[in-house]
Protein backbone atom coordinates (compact mmCIF):
# COMPACT_ATOMS: atom_id res chain seq x y z
CA UNK A 1 0.00 0.00 0.00
CA UNK A 2 1.12 3.53 -0.62
CA UNK A 3 -0.08 6.77 0.90
CA UNK A 4 0.16 8.55 -2.44
CA UNK A 5 -3.15 9.85 -3.70
CA UNK A 6 -3.46 9.59 -7.47
CA UNK A 7 -6.35 11.65 -8.74
CA UNK A 8 -7.03 12.96 -12.22
CA UNK A 9 -9.41 15.64 -13.35
CA UNK A 10 -9.94 17.58 -10.12
CA UNK A 11 -9.89 21.20 -11.28
CA UNK A 12 -9.61 24.11 -8.85
CA UNK A 13 -9.96 27.72 -9.89
CA UNK A 14 -10.52 31.13 -8.37
CA UNK A 15 -13.13 33.68 -9.32
CA UNK A 16 -12.70 37.48 -9.21
CA UNK A 17 -13.48 37.60 -5.50
CA UNK A 18 -10.56 35.25 -4.85
CA UNK A 19 -12.73 32.43 -3.52
CA UNK A 20 -11.70 28.99 -4.65
CA UNK A 21 -14.09 26.40 -5.94
CA UNK A 22 -13.69 23.02 -7.53
CA UNK A 23 -15.24 19.66 -8.30
CA UNK A 24 -16.73 18.00 -5.23
CA UNK A 25 -15.00 14.76 -4.32
CA UNK A 26 -17.16 11.66 -3.98
CA UNK A 27 -17.77 10.41 -0.42
CA UNK A 28 -15.46 7.42 -0.99
CA UNK A 29 -12.38 9.63 -0.55
CA UNK A 30 -10.86 9.47 2.95
CA UNK A 31 -11.36 12.54 5.09
CA UNK A 32 -7.60 13.06 5.41
CA UNK A 33 -7.27 13.21 1.60
CA UNK A 34 -9.91 15.93 1.37
CA UNK A 35 -8.29 17.83 4.26
CA UNK A 36 -4.84 17.63 2.67
CA UNK A 37 -6.13 18.95 -0.65
CA UNK A 38 -8.02 21.75 1.07
CA UNK A 39 -4.90 22.78 2.98
CA UNK A 40 -2.79 22.81 -0.16
CA UNK A 41 -5.36 24.90 -2.00
CA UNK A 42 -5.38 27.49 0.77
CA UNK A 43 -1.63 28.01 0.86
CA UNK A 44 -0.47 27.35 -2.69
CA UNK A 45 0.91 30.19 -4.75
CA UNK A 46 -0.47 31.66 -7.94
CA UNK A 47 -0.57 29.57 -11.11
CA UNK A 48 2.86 28.93 -12.56
CA UNK A 49 4.09 30.51 -15.76
CA UNK A 50 7.03 29.44 -17.87
CA UNK A 51 9.57 30.92 -15.42
CA UNK A 52 11.35 27.99 -13.67
CA UNK A 53 11.73 30.07 -10.48
CA UNK A 54 7.95 30.13 -10.14
CA UNK A 55 7.54 26.38 -10.54
CA UNK A 56 8.51 25.37 -6.98
CA UNK A 57 5.08 25.57 -5.40
CA UNK A 58 2.29 23.49 -3.94
CA UNK A 59 -0.23 21.88 -6.26
CA UNK A 60 -3.26 19.63 -5.98
CA UNK A 61 -4.36 16.94 -8.49
CA UNK A 62 -5.53 18.54 -11.71
CA UNK A 63 -3.62 21.81 -11.26
CA UNK A 64 -1.86 23.13 -14.36
CA UNK A 65 1.88 23.18 -13.69
CA UNK A 66 2.99 24.74 -16.97
CA UNK A 67 1.95 25.11 -20.59
CA UNK A 68 5.52 25.35 -21.85
CA UNK A 69 6.19 22.40 -24.17
CA UNK A 70 9.94 22.64 -23.58
CA UNK A 71 9.64 20.83 -20.23
CA UNK A 72 9.69 17.05 -19.83
CA UNK A 73 7.17 15.29 -17.58
CA UNK A 74 8.35 13.40 -14.51
CA UNK A 75 6.56 11.35 -11.86
CA UNK A 76 3.44 12.91 -10.39
CA UNK A 77 2.49 14.62 -13.67
CA UNK A 78 0.57 13.91 -16.88
CA UNK A 79 0.01 15.66 -20.21
CA UNK A 80 -3.37 17.00 -21.30
CA UNK A 81 -2.88 18.50 -24.72
CA UNK A 82 -0.04 20.98 -24.34
CA UNK A 83 -0.57 21.41 -20.58
CA UNK A 84 1.34 19.57 -17.88
CA UNK A 85 -0.95 18.73 -14.93
CA UNK A 86 -0.34 17.29 -11.46
CA UNK A 87 -1.66 13.87 -10.45
CA UNK A 88 -0.71 14.11 -6.75
CA UNK A 89 -0.82 16.77 -4.05
CA UNK A 90 2.70 18.00 -3.42
CA UNK A 91 5.55 20.34 -4.27
CA UNK A 92 6.59 20.99 -7.87
CA UNK A 93 10.33 20.70 -8.46
CA UNK A 94 12.44 21.01 -11.60
CA UNK A 95 15.76 19.42 -12.55
CA UNK A 96 16.98 21.21 -15.68
CA UNK A 97 13.98 20.67 -17.99
CA UNK A 98 12.42 17.79 -16.06
CA UNK A 99 9.38 18.61 -13.89
CA UNK A 100 8.12 16.29 -11.16
CA UNK A 101 5.87 16.55 -8.11
CA UNK A 102 7.06 15.34 -4.72
CA UNK A 103 3.95 14.13 -2.83
CA UNK A 104 3.24 15.60 0.61
CA UNK A 105 2.35 12.14 1.91
CA UNK A 106 4.09 9.11 0.52
CA UNK A 107 5.99 5.98 1.40
CA UNK A 108 9.76 6.08 1.69
CA UNK A 109 11.74 5.67 -1.54
CA UNK A 110 15.21 4.57 -0.48
CA UNK A 111 18.53 5.69 -1.90
CA UNK A 112 21.95 4.15 -1.36
CA UNK A 113 23.63 5.70 1.68
CA UNK A 114 20.41 6.72 3.44
CA UNK A 115 20.36 6.39 7.23
CA UNK A 116 17.18 4.65 8.35
CA UNK A 117 15.51 3.33 11.49
CA UNK A 118 13.59 0.07 11.12
CA UNK A 119 11.75 -2.54 13.15
CA UNK A 120 12.45 -6.27 12.79
CA UNK A 121 9.36 -8.09 11.51
CA UNK A 122 10.72 -11.56 10.80
CA UNK A 123 13.81 -13.68 11.34
CA UNK A 124 14.36 -15.71 8.16
CA UNK A 125 17.18 -17.83 6.79
CA UNK A 126 20.39 -15.76 6.69
CA UNK A 127 18.44 -12.51 6.98
CA UNK A 128 16.07 -10.32 8.93
CA UNK A 129 13.08 -8.57 7.36
CA UNK A 130 12.46 -5.02 8.57
CA UNK A 131 9.69 -2.45 8.34
CA UNK A 132 11.32 0.74 7.05
CA UNK A 133 8.17 2.67 6.02
CA UNK A 134 8.75 1.74 2.36
CA UNK A 135 6.40 -0.04 -0.02
CA UNK A 136 8.12 -3.38 0.56
CA UNK A 137 9.89 -4.83 3.57
CA UNK A 138 13.65 -4.33 3.68
CA UNK A 139 16.27 -7.05 4.12
CA UNK A 140 19.23 -7.13 6.52
CA UNK A 141 21.56 -10.04 5.69
CA UNK A 142 23.51 -11.74 8.48
CA UNK A 143 26.67 -11.06 6.46
CA UNK A 144 25.88 -7.33 6.59
CA UNK A 145 25.90 -6.93 10.38
CA UNK A 146 28.67 -6.61 12.92
CA UNK A 147 29.07 -9.54 15.26
CA UNK A 148 28.92 -8.80 19.00
CA UNK A 149 32.03 -6.89 20.04
CA UNK A 150 32.73 -5.85 16.45
CA UNK A 151 34.44 -9.18 15.69
CA UNK A 152 35.49 -9.62 12.06
CA UNK A 153 35.20 -13.18 10.68
CA UNK A 154 33.15 -15.29 8.30
CA UNK A 155 29.60 -16.11 9.39
CA UNK A 156 29.15 -19.74 10.30
CA UNK A 157 26.17 -22.07 10.64
CA UNK A 158 26.30 -21.41 14.38
CA UNK A 159 25.78 -17.70 13.76
CA UNK A 160 22.67 -18.51 11.71
CA UNK A 161 21.28 -20.60 14.56
CA UNK A 162 21.94 -17.76 17.01
CA UNK A 163 20.37 -15.00 14.88
CA UNK A 164 17.67 -14.31 17.47
CA UNK A 165 20.38 -13.61 20.04
CA UNK A 166 21.48 -10.71 17.85
CA UNK A 167 18.12 -9.37 16.66
CA UNK A 168 14.61 -10.69 17.19
CA UNK A 169 11.08 -9.66 16.23
CA UNK A 170 10.18 -6.20 17.52
CA UNK A 171 13.75 -4.91 17.90
CA UNK A 172 14.52 -1.46 16.55
CA UNK A 173 17.63 -1.06 14.42
CA UNK A 174 19.54 1.84 12.91
CA UNK A 175 21.12 0.95 9.56
CA UNK A 176 22.24 2.28 6.20
CA UNK A 177 20.83 1.48 2.77
CA UNK A 178 23.33 -0.66 0.87
CA UNK A 179 21.38 -1.63 -2.26
CA UNK A 180 18.10 -0.61 -3.92
CA UNK A 181 16.58 -3.47 -5.94
CA UNK A 182 14.55 -3.08 -9.10
CA UNK A 183 11.23 -3.56 -7.31
CA UNK A 184 12.06 -0.78 -4.82
CA UNK A 185 12.95 -3.05 -1.89
CA UNK A 186 16.07 -2.27 0.10
CA UNK A 187 19.08 -4.19 1.35
CA UNK A 188 20.58 -2.73 4.53
CA UNK A 189 23.83 -3.03 6.44
CA UNK A 190 25.03 -2.18 9.96
CA UNK A 191 28.76 -2.73 9.45
CA UNK A 192 29.70 0.59 11.07
CA UNK A 193 29.80 0.64 14.87
CA UNK A 194 27.47 3.65 14.91
CA UNK A 195 24.64 1.43 13.63
CA UNK A 196 22.95 -1.52 15.32
CA UNK A 197 20.25 -2.39 17.83
CA UNK A 198 18.61 0.57 19.59
CA UNK A 199 18.02 0.58 23.33
CA UNK A 200 15.76 2.82 25.39
CA UNK A 201 14.07 5.80 23.78
CA UNK A 202 11.07 6.98 21.79
CA UNK A 203 10.25 6.28 18.14
CA UNK A 204 8.50 9.15 16.34
CA UNK A 205 6.96 8.59 12.91
CA UNK A 206 6.71 11.51 10.46
CA UNK A 207 6.49 11.88 6.70
CA UNK A 208 9.83 11.06 5.02
CA UNK A 209 9.35 14.13 2.83
CA UNK A 210 10.06 16.52 5.73
CA UNK A 211 13.34 14.94 6.89
CA UNK A 212 16.07 17.13 5.44
CA UNK A 213 18.91 15.25 3.75
CA UNK A 214 22.30 16.12 5.21
CA UNK A 215 25.76 14.64 5.71
CA UNK A 216 24.93 13.59 9.28
CA UNK A 217 21.64 12.16 10.52
CA UNK A 218 22.83 11.16 13.99
CA UNK A 219 23.09 14.07 16.42
CA UNK A 220 23.97 14.46 20.08
CA UNK A 221 22.05 17.62 20.92
CA UNK A 222 23.26 20.09 23.53
CA UNK A 223 20.00 19.62 25.45
CA UNK A 224 21.21 16.18 26.53
CA UNK A 225 19.59 13.76 24.08
CA UNK A 226 20.58 11.81 20.98
CA UNK A 227 18.46 11.99 17.82
CA UNK A 228 18.60 9.76 14.73
CA UNK A 229 16.75 11.47 11.87
CA UNK A 230 15.94 8.49 9.66
CA UNK A 231 15.51 9.34 5.98
CA UNK A 232 12.54 6.97 6.04
CA UNK A 233 10.58 9.21 8.44
CA UNK A 234 11.32 7.16 11.57
CA UNK A 235 13.03 9.34 14.18
CA UNK A 236 14.68 7.84 17.26
CA UNK A 237 15.11 9.96 20.41
CA UNK A 238 17.11 8.62 23.34
CA UNK A 239 19.46 9.65 26.13
CA UNK A 240 23.02 10.16 24.85
CA UNK A 241 24.62 6.79 24.11
CA UNK A 242 27.50 5.65 26.31
CA UNK A 243 30.91 4.73 24.86
CA UNK A 244 30.37 1.11 25.90
CA UNK A 245 27.30 0.88 23.70
CA UNK A 246 29.02 2.60 20.76
CA UNK A 247 31.96 0.16 20.74
CA UNK A 248 29.89 -2.93 21.48
CA UNK A 249 29.25 -3.88 17.86
CA UNK A 250 25.68 -2.56 17.98
CA UNK A 251 24.39 -5.27 20.34
CA UNK A 252 25.09 -3.87 23.82
CA UNK A 253 21.96 -2.25 25.28
CA UNK A 254 21.83 -0.16 28.41
CA UNK A 255 18.63 -1.24 30.16
CA UNK A 256 19.29 0.70 33.36
CA UNK A 257 16.40 2.92 34.54
CA UNK A 258 16.45 6.29 32.76
CA UNK A 259 16.72 9.32 35.03
CA UNK A 260 13.66 11.57 35.24
CA UNK A 261 15.62 14.54 33.85
CA UNK A 262 16.55 12.54 30.76
CA UNK A 263 12.97 11.34 30.33
CA UNK A 264 11.69 14.91 30.39
CA UNK A 265 14.23 15.97 27.74
CA UNK A 266 13.29 13.04 25.48
CA UNK A 267 9.55 13.64 25.82
CA UNK A 268 9.91 17.39 25.24
CA UNK A 269 11.90 16.70 22.06
CA UNK A 270 9.21 14.28 20.95
CA UNK A 271 6.52 16.94 21.36
CA UNK A 272 8.66 19.48 19.50
CA UNK A 273 9.25 17.15 16.54
CA UNK A 274 5.54 16.31 16.28
CA UNK A 275 4.73 20.01 16.42
CA UNK A 276 7.11 20.75 13.55
CA UNK A 277 5.80 17.78 11.57
CA UNK A 278 2.18 18.90 12.00
CA UNK A 279 3.05 22.06 10.06
CA UNK A 280 5.24 20.26 7.49
CA UNK A 281 8.44 22.01 8.61
CA UNK A 282 11.68 20.45 7.38
CA UNK A 283 13.40 18.58 10.20
CA UNK A 284 17.13 18.99 10.88
CA UNK A 285 19.25 19.35 14.00
CA UNK A 286 19.29 23.17 14.20
CA UNK A 287 15.54 23.45 13.69
CA UNK A 288 14.81 20.85 16.37
CA UNK A 289 17.21 22.46 18.85
CA UNK A 290 15.71 25.93 18.37
CA UNK A 291 12.21 24.51 18.83
CA UNK A 292 13.34 22.82 22.03
CA UNK A 293 14.76 26.09 23.38
CA UNK A 294 11.58 28.05 22.63
CA UNK A 295 9.46 25.29 24.16
CA UNK A 296 11.06 25.83 27.58
CA UNK A 297 8.56 28.59 28.28
CA UNK A 298 5.89 25.89 28.53
CA UNK A 299 5.63 22.70 30.53
CA UNK A 300 5.68 19.40 28.67
CA UNK A 301 1.94 18.93 29.08
CA UNK A 302 1.23 22.49 27.88
CA UNK A 303 3.00 21.68 24.62
CA UNK A 304 0.14 19.29 23.84
CA UNK A 305 -2.13 22.34 23.41
CA UNK A 306 -2.04 23.18 19.71
CA UNK A 307 -1.99 26.96 20.23
CA UNK A 308 1.12 26.76 22.41
CA UNK A 309 2.90 24.48 19.96
CA UNK A 310 2.04 26.73 17.03
CA UNK A 311 3.50 29.69 18.91
CA UNK A 312 6.74 27.76 19.51
CA UNK A 313 6.97 26.75 15.83
CA UNK A 314 6.36 30.35 14.70
CA UNK A 315 9.19 31.59 16.92
CA UNK A 316 11.46 28.87 15.52
CA UNK A 317 10.69 29.84 11.91
CA UNK A 318 11.36 33.50 12.67
CA UNK A 319 14.78 32.68 14.10
CA UNK A 320 15.65 30.38 11.20
CA UNK A 321 14.67 33.06 8.71
CA UNK A 322 16.81 35.61 10.52
CA UNK A 323 19.82 33.29 10.39
CA UNK A 324 19.09 32.05 6.88
CA UNK A 325 19.04 28.42 7.97
CA UNK A 326 15.50 27.59 6.95
CA UNK A 327 16.43 26.61 3.40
Amino acid sequence: MTDEVNLVGVQVSADESGEEHGVLLPPCFPAEVVATMAEVRRIRERKADSDPDELKRLVTPGDVITSDSDYMRGHGTYLDGNKLLATVAGVVETVNKLIHVNPLKTRYNGEVGDVIVGRVLEVAQNRWRLDTNSRLNSVLMISSVNLPGGELRRRSAKDELNMREYLQEGDLVSAEVQTVFGDGSLSLHTRSLKYGKLGQGILVKVSPMIVKRSKTHMHNLSCGASVILGNNGYIWISPITSQEEIHGGGFIQNLEPVQMEDREVVVRLRNCILGLASQNIMLFDTCILYTYEFSMRYTISELLISENMENVVDLTLQRLQQEGAAG
